[in-house]
Protein backbone atom coordinates (compact mmCIF):
# COMPACT_ATOMS: atom_id res chain seq x y z
CA UNK A 1 0.00 0.00 0.00
CA UNK A 2 1.25 3.67 -0.62
CA UNK A 3 2.05 5.74 2.17
CA UNK A 4 0.07 8.71 0.76
CA UNK A 5 2.34 11.39 2.49
CA UNK A 6 5.15 10.69 0.32
CA UNK A 7 5.73 11.82 -3.85
CA UNK A 8 7.94 9.99 -6.47
CA UNK A 9 7.70 10.08 -10.14
CA UNK A 10 10.45 11.06 -13.28
CA UNK A 11 11.49 14.57 -14.55
CA UNK A 12 13.03 14.18 -17.80
CA UNK A 13 15.75 16.74 -18.27
CA UNK A 14 16.16 17.50 -22.28
CA UNK A 15 17.94 20.01 -24.22
CA UNK A 16 20.42 20.78 -26.81
CA UNK A 17 24.27 19.36 -26.34
CA UNK A 18 26.30 21.33 -23.94
CA UNK A 19 23.07 23.39 -22.39
CA UNK A 20 23.94 22.55 -18.85
CA UNK A 21 21.60 19.29 -18.54
CA UNK A 22 24.19 17.09 -16.55
CA UNK A 23 25.18 19.99 -14.63
CA UNK A 24 21.24 20.26 -13.69
CA UNK A 25 21.08 16.98 -12.69
CA UNK A 26 24.18 17.05 -10.42
CA UNK A 27 22.76 20.38 -8.58
CA UNK A 28 19.47 18.99 -7.97
CA UNK A 29 20.89 15.60 -6.57
CA UNK A 30 23.30 17.27 -4.27
CA UNK A 31 26.31 15.29 -5.83
CA UNK A 32 28.11 14.28 -8.84
CA UNK A 33 25.85 11.76 -10.98
CA UNK A 34 26.70 12.83 -14.54
CA UNK A 35 29.89 13.67 -16.43
CA UNK A 36 30.10 17.40 -17.46
CA UNK A 37 32.42 18.90 -19.58
CA UNK A 38 32.54 21.46 -22.03
CA UNK A 39 32.52 18.97 -24.97
CA UNK A 40 29.05 18.80 -26.60
CA UNK A 41 27.86 15.25 -26.73
CA UNK A 42 29.12 14.26 -23.83
CA UNK A 43 26.06 12.27 -22.17
CA UNK A 44 25.30 9.31 -24.80
CA UNK A 45 22.43 7.64 -22.28
CA UNK A 46 19.72 7.78 -19.91
CA UNK A 47 21.62 8.48 -16.43
CA UNK A 48 19.06 8.45 -13.70
CA UNK A 49 19.78 10.79 -10.97
CA UNK A 50 17.81 10.76 -7.79
CA UNK A 51 16.77 13.82 -5.68
CA UNK A 52 14.87 13.76 -2.04
CA UNK A 53 12.98 17.35 -1.88
CA UNK A 54 10.05 18.27 0.20
CA UNK A 55 9.20 14.79 1.03
CA UNK A 56 8.84 14.01 -2.68
CA UNK A 57 11.58 11.72 -4.50
CA UNK A 58 12.50 13.35 -7.98
CA UNK A 59 14.23 10.65 -10.72
CA UNK A 60 15.64 12.95 -13.26
CA UNK A 61 16.89 11.26 -16.10
CA UNK A 62 19.40 13.07 -17.70
CA UNK A 63 18.74 12.45 -21.25
CA UNK A 64 21.99 13.10 -24.12
CA UNK A 65 21.62 16.03 -26.13
CA UNK A 66 19.01 16.45 -29.10
CA UNK A 67 20.63 17.29 -32.30
CA UNK A 68 20.86 16.31 -36.02
CA UNK A 69 22.10 12.66 -36.40
CA UNK A 70 24.27 12.36 -39.52
CA UNK A 71 22.59 10.01 -42.53
CA UNK A 72 24.15 6.52 -43.13
CA UNK A 73 25.96 4.06 -40.72
CA UNK A 74 27.92 6.72 -39.51
CA UNK A 75 25.43 7.86 -37.65
CA UNK A 76 23.98 5.30 -36.12
CA UNK A 77 25.54 6.13 -32.75
CA UNK A 78 23.86 10.09 -33.07
CA UNK A 79 20.26 8.62 -33.95
CA UNK A 80 20.75 6.17 -30.84
CA UNK A 81 21.38 8.76 -28.52
CA UNK A 82 18.68 11.09 -29.67
CA UNK A 83 16.18 8.01 -29.80
CA UNK A 84 16.82 7.75 -25.66
CA UNK A 85 16.73 11.46 -25.40
CA UNK A 86 13.13 11.25 -26.60
CA UNK A 87 12.63 7.63 -24.83
CA UNK A 88 13.36 9.55 -21.96
CA UNK A 89 10.44 12.24 -22.37
CA UNK A 90 8.13 9.22 -23.18
CA UNK A 91 8.35 7.56 -20.02
CA UNK A 92 8.09 10.76 -17.56
CA UNK A 93 5.36 12.25 -15.24
CA UNK A 94 7.62 16.23 -16.05
CA UNK A 95 9.30 17.72 -19.04
CA UNK A 96 12.98 20.22 -18.19
CA UNK A 97 13.72 21.93 -21.76
CA UNK A 98 17.41 23.31 -20.70
CA UNK A 99 18.41 26.23 -22.84
CA UNK A 100 21.70 28.13 -23.19
CA UNK A 101 20.60 31.15 -22.91
CA UNK A 102 23.61 33.36 -23.61
CA UNK A 103 24.50 31.01 -26.78
CA UNK A 104 20.60 31.23 -28.16
CA UNK A 105 19.75 34.73 -27.37
CA UNK A 106 23.12 35.45 -29.47
CA UNK A 107 22.05 34.16 -32.32
CA UNK A 108 18.51 35.52 -32.06
CA UNK A 109 19.57 39.01 -31.55
CA UNK A 110 22.02 38.71 -34.52
CA UNK A 111 25.18 39.17 -32.77
CA UNK A 112 28.17 37.75 -33.59
CA UNK A 113 27.58 34.12 -33.03
CA UNK A 114 30.22 31.28 -33.32
CA UNK A 115 28.89 27.96 -35.55
CA UNK A 116 28.53 25.93 -32.62
CA UNK A 117 25.94 28.81 -31.20
CA UNK A 118 24.00 28.47 -34.76
CA UNK A 119 23.91 25.00 -34.29
CA UNK A 120 22.96 24.62 -30.81
CA UNK A 121 19.90 27.37 -31.45
CA UNK A 122 19.15 24.94 -34.39
CA UNK A 123 19.09 21.71 -32.21
CA UNK A 124 17.05 24.20 -29.63
CA UNK A 125 14.17 25.08 -31.96
CA UNK A 126 14.54 21.01 -32.86
CA UNK A 127 13.38 20.43 -29.11
CA UNK A 128 10.84 22.64 -29.06
CA UNK A 129 9.10 21.37 -32.35
CA UNK A 130 9.46 17.94 -30.71
CA UNK A 131 7.68 19.38 -26.81
CA UNK A 132 4.66 20.74 -28.96
CA UNK A 133 4.42 17.32 -30.61
CA UNK A 134 5.08 14.83 -27.89
CA UNK A 135 4.17 16.26 -24.43
CA UNK A 136 0.42 16.06 -24.20
CA UNK A 137 -0.51 17.22 -20.68
CA UNK A 138 2.19 16.73 -18.93
CA UNK A 139 3.74 20.03 -17.45
CA UNK A 140 6.68 21.65 -19.31
CA UNK A 141 9.00 23.52 -18.28
CA UNK A 142 11.69 25.88 -20.27
CA UNK A 143 15.22 26.26 -17.47
CA UNK A 144 16.87 29.18 -18.88
CA UNK A 145 20.58 28.47 -18.08
CA UNK A 146 23.28 30.68 -17.36
CA UNK A 147 21.48 33.86 -16.82
CA UNK A 148 24.64 35.24 -14.70
CA UNK A 149 26.56 35.85 -18.16
CA UNK A 150 23.69 37.82 -20.04
CA UNK A 151 22.10 41.41 -20.07
CA UNK A 152 18.64 41.29 -18.11
CA UNK A 153 17.25 43.11 -21.20
CA UNK A 154 18.27 39.98 -23.54
CA UNK A 155 16.56 37.64 -20.81
CA UNK A 156 13.33 39.18 -21.01
CA UNK A 157 13.63 39.25 -24.69
CA UNK A 158 14.45 35.55 -24.91
CA UNK A 159 11.73 34.95 -22.75
CA UNK A 160 8.88 36.67 -24.96
CA UNK A 161 10.60 34.34 -27.52
CA UNK A 162 9.84 30.88 -25.98
CA UNK A 163 6.69 32.46 -24.22
CA UNK A 164 5.35 32.41 -27.64
CA UNK A 165 5.71 28.96 -28.82
CA UNK A 166 3.30 27.81 -26.26
CA UNK A 167 5.15 24.89 -25.47
CA UNK A 168 5.71 26.00 -21.82
CA UNK A 169 3.91 25.43 -18.55
CA UNK A 170 6.03 27.89 -17.03
CA UNK A 171 9.62 29.48 -17.24
CA UNK A 172 12.42 29.50 -14.75
CA UNK A 173 15.94 31.38 -14.85
CA UNK A 174 18.41 29.71 -13.49
CA UNK A 175 22.69 29.10 -13.29
CA UNK A 176 22.77 25.42 -13.04
CA UNK A 177 26.44 25.50 -12.20
CA UNK A 178 26.19 28.79 -9.48
CA UNK A 179 22.86 27.25 -7.91
CA UNK A 180 20.81 30.25 -8.54
CA UNK A 181 17.15 29.49 -9.32
CA UNK A 182 17.74 25.59 -8.71
CA UNK A 183 15.82 25.56 -5.42
CA UNK A 184 12.76 27.11 -7.25
CA UNK A 185 12.58 24.81 -9.62
CA UNK A 186 13.15 21.86 -7.57
CA UNK A 187 10.08 23.00 -5.51
CA UNK A 188 8.01 22.78 -8.66
CA UNK A 189 9.54 19.43 -9.71
CA UNK A 190 8.82 18.03 -5.79
CA UNK A 191 5.11 19.71 -6.66
CA UNK A 192 4.37 18.17 -9.60
CA UNK A 193 5.42 14.47 -8.73
CA UNK A 194 2.67 12.10 -8.03
CA UNK A 195 1.18 10.91 -5.08
CA UNK A 196 2.98 7.27 -4.30
CA UNK A 197 5.49 5.34 -2.62
CA UNK A 198 9.19 6.16 -3.40
CA UNK A 199 10.91 4.41 -6.46
CA UNK A 200 14.34 3.96 -4.77
CA UNK A 201 16.27 4.08 -0.82
CA UNK A 202 16.18 7.83 0.15
CA UNK A 203 19.82 7.51 0.07
CA UNK A 204 20.37 6.37 -3.54
CA UNK A 205 21.68 8.82 -5.81
CA UNK A 206 21.72 7.50 -8.97
CA UNK A 207 21.07 4.89 -10.59
CA UNK A 208 23.29 3.32 -13.05
CA UNK A 209 25.32 0.27 -12.56
CA UNK A 210 29.08 0.74 -10.93
CA UNK A 211 30.78 -0.59 -13.50
CA UNK A 212 28.83 1.56 -16.30
CA UNK A 213 29.46 4.47 -13.92
CA UNK A 214 33.16 3.47 -13.59
CA UNK A 215 33.34 3.86 -17.42
CA UNK A 216 31.44 7.02 -17.50
CA UNK A 217 33.91 8.39 -15.19
CA UNK A 218 37.17 7.36 -17.43
CA UNK A 219 35.15 8.85 -20.29
CA UNK A 220 34.88 12.18 -18.73
CA UNK A 221 38.63 12.43 -17.81
CA UNK A 222 39.67 11.19 -21.53
CA UNK A 223 37.35 14.26 -22.90
CA UNK A 224 38.95 16.65 -20.04
CA UNK A 225 42.67 15.49 -20.86
CA UNK A 226 43.04 15.01 -24.79
CA UNK A 227 40.50 17.87 -25.19
CA UNK A 228 40.61 18.26 -29.41
CA UNK A 229 42.62 15.67 -30.24
CA UNK A 230 40.72 12.64 -29.90
CA UNK A 231 37.22 12.65 -31.99
CA UNK A 232 34.03 12.01 -29.65
CA UNK A 233 33.60 8.47 -31.15
CA UNK A 234 36.06 6.90 -28.27
CA UNK A 235 34.10 4.27 -26.20
CA UNK A 236 35.29 3.06 -22.42
CA UNK A 237 34.52 -0.49 -21.29
CA UNK A 238 34.59 -2.04 -17.69
CA UNK A 239 36.31 -5.44 -18.48
CA UNK A 240 37.25 -6.62 -14.96
CA UNK A 241 35.45 -5.61 -11.34
CA UNK A 242 36.69 -7.36 -8.85
CA UNK A 243 36.01 -6.89 -4.88
CA UNK A 244 39.30 -7.56 -3.35
CA UNK A 245 39.44 -9.19 -0.05
CA UNK A 246 40.67 -6.16 1.84
CA UNK A 247 37.68 -4.30 0.73
CA UNK A 248 39.27 -2.36 -2.45
CA UNK A 249 37.84 -2.47 -5.71
CA UNK A 250 40.08 -3.55 -9.07
CA UNK A 251 38.82 -2.18 -11.65
CA UNK A 252 40.33 -2.94 -15.38
CA UNK A 253 38.75 -1.13 -18.55
CA UNK A 254 39.54 -0.79 -22.02
CA UNK A 255 39.15 2.67 -24.12
CA UNK A 256 38.45 1.72 -27.73
CA UNK A 257 40.04 4.21 -30.37
CA UNK A 258 39.42 3.73 -34.02
CA UNK A 259 42.49 4.79 -35.45
CA UNK A 260 45.70 2.89 -34.94
CA UNK A 261 47.43 7.22 -34.63
CA UNK A 262 44.74 7.87 -31.74
CA UNK A 263 46.08 5.09 -29.83
CA UNK A 264 49.66 6.95 -28.77
CA UNK A 265 47.85 10.18 -28.28
CA UNK A 266 45.80 8.33 -25.37
CA UNK A 267 49.00 6.76 -23.84
CA UNK A 268 51.39 9.97 -23.99
CA UNK A 269 55.14 10.59 -24.03
CA UNK A 270 56.03 7.60 -22.27
CA UNK A 271 52.33 6.51 -21.08
CA UNK A 272 52.16 10.07 -19.09
CA UNK A 273 48.88 10.95 -20.40
CA UNK A 274 46.78 7.60 -19.69
CA UNK A 275 48.64 7.63 -16.14
CA UNK A 276 47.22 11.44 -15.81
CA UNK A 277 43.62 10.19 -17.02
CA UNK A 278 43.76 7.16 -14.42
CA UNK A 279 44.81 9.17 -11.39
CA UNK A 280 41.92 11.70 -11.71
CA UNK A 281 39.50 9.05 -12.93
CA UNK A 282 40.80 6.62 -9.48
CA UNK A 283 40.32 10.09 -7.24
CA UNK A 284 36.37 10.16 -8.47
CA UNK A 285 35.34 6.89 -8.46
CA UNK A 286 36.83 6.22 -4.67
CA UNK A 287 34.55 9.42 -3.71
CA UNK A 288 32.15 7.51 -6.00
CA UNK A 289 31.63 4.56 -4.35
CA UNK A 290 33.24 4.83 -1.22
CA UNK A 291 36.34 2.51 -1.58
CA UNK A 292 39.97 2.25 -2.23
CA UNK A 293 40.29 1.62 -6.11
CA UNK A 294 42.78 -0.28 -8.06
CA UNK A 295 42.33 1.08 -11.68
CA UNK A 296 44.68 -0.56 -14.69
CA UNK A 297 43.27 0.95 -18.29
CA UNK A 298 44.13 -0.23 -21.19
CA UNK A 299 44.37 1.32 -25.27
CA UNK A 300 42.63 -0.59 -28.15
CA UNK A 301 42.26 0.35 -31.42
CA UNK A 302 38.72 -1.25 -33.14
CA UNK A 303 37.63 0.85 -36.01
CA UNK A 304 34.17 0.00 -36.10
CA UNK A 305 33.03 -0.15 -32.45
CA UNK A 306 30.25 2.21 -33.33
CA UNK A 307 28.59 -0.91 -35.27
CA UNK A 308 29.23 -3.26 -32.42
CA UNK A 309 25.73 -3.98 -31.14
CA UNK A 310 27.34 -5.29 -28.00
CA UNK A 311 28.58 -1.89 -27.24
CA UNK A 312 24.98 -0.20 -27.39
CA UNK A 313 23.07 -2.72 -25.05
CA UNK A 314 25.40 -2.18 -22.32
CA UNK A 315 24.53 1.25 -22.02
CA UNK A 316 20.82 0.82 -22.78
CA UNK A 317 20.97 2.15 -26.15
CA UNK A 318 18.83 0.88 -29.19
CA UNK A 319 20.89 -0.29 -31.83
CA UNK A 320 18.53 -0.60 -34.55
CA UNK A 321 17.33 3.16 -34.97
Amino acid sequence: MNDLKTKAGFAAIIGAPNAGKSTLVNALVGEKISIVTHKIQTTRFQVRGIAMHEGAQIVLVDTPGIFEPRGGSGGRLDRSMVHAAWSGVADADVIVHVVDAPSYAKVRHGAQASGQDKKAAGDTDRVVKGLVKRSGDRPVYLALNKIDEMEKSHLLELIKIFEETKAYTDIFMISALKGAGVKQLADKLAEDMPVGSYLYPPDQAADIPSRLMAAEITREKLFMRLHNELPYASHVETEKWMQMNNGDIKIEQIIYVRRKSQKPIVLGKGGQTIKQIGQMARRDMRASFGKKVHLFLFVKVRENWSEDRSKYLESGLEFDV
